[in-house]
């Protein structure tokens, strides 16, 4: 091994050593955070000095926090399960159905994920309006399905495509209708990009605030982001940060755990189609 072949892995890993610093610090000092109290909040520490539950006591006891943890669970999960749904039916019709006009509607899916929301957002808050659902985790369910079908129908169309035409066509000669073909043929193929699109809808659903801020207004309806910034308003002296440190690292917990635990998928989902036989 040469000299330059060393330099090269060297470097590759210092790069890498950097990237990885970069996106975990902003979270562990978080915690190391979370875990002070008084005045030791304010000292520059990096490493965790002293250790004290107050702060996630605070956050778990007072403000509905808990029931803003569960309405966060369900208005995801709920806007996944749809969006996934839709967006299978929606990719199996883009990539498999040849129809004329077909390509510029995928090119008009993908151009309504470009639109801001706050562009959206007076005439989305007129809709959950008239049709009686503001205040309600329906608001946030429609309103997250809305922004969040564009990029899983246009992901999952992207993979469908690569999918073989016999194995369709094989299901076909027995007989299978197209439900069939897509539940019981497509879904098992599908899953990585499945896992993917599904896991990246959750982490937005789960952290959007524009929407959960503007669609509710009663605390027992508010989301865990939205609640999380009602805990800088408890004092009117001192932004709480003990707390509000606390309640961020309970909210990005269940992330990591998903990311870990679909880690494989995830890869498989991302690396899919990158390379052609």
């Amino acid at each position: 091994m040469n000299i330059g072949t060393i330099f090269k892995k060297i470097a590759f890993y210092f790069v890498v050593l950097v990237i990885v610093v970069i996106a975990v610090f902003p979270f562990y000092y978080a915690i190391i955070t979370s875990f002070k109290t008084g005045s030791g909040i304010f000292q520059v520490d990096y490493w965790l000095t002293e250790i004290s539950w107050a702060n996630y006591e605070s956050v778990l006891k007072g403000r509905n926090f808990i029931s803003s943890l569960w309405n966060s669970v369900l208005i995801a999960g709920v806007t996944v399960a749809l969006s996934l749904l839709l967006a299978v039916t929606a990719s199996y019709a883009l990539a498999r159905v040849r129809f004329r006009g077909r390509g510029l509607l995928l090119m008009t899916i993908l151009g309504v994920s470009m639109f801001p929301q706050i562009a959206v957002l007076a005439g989305l808050f007129e809709l959950i309006r008239f049709i009686g659902v503001y205040n309600t985790p329906y608001a946030l369910i429609i309103s997250y399905t809305i922004f969040t079908l564009p990029f899983t129908v246009w992901v999952l169309t992207t993979f469908m495509r690569d999918l073989p035409m016999e194995i369709e066509e094989a299901a076909i000669m027995d007989g299978a209708t197209p439900w069939v073909i897509i539940t019981k043929v497509f879904m098992p193929l599908l899953w990585p990009a499945l896992v993917t699109t599904g896991l990246l809808a959750f982490i937005g659903a789960w952290n959007e605030f524009l929407f959960a801020l503007t669609f509710t207004i009663s605390e027992d309806q508010r989301t865990v982001p939205v609640a999380i910034s009602m805990l800088s308003g408890a004092s009117e002296q001192e932004i709480p940060w003990g707390p509000i440190m606390a309640a961020s690292v309970l909210v990005t917990i269940p992330l990591v755990i998903l990311v870990l635990i679909f880690q494989r998928k995830i890869v498989a989902g991302l690396t899919a189609g990158g390379v052609k036989g």
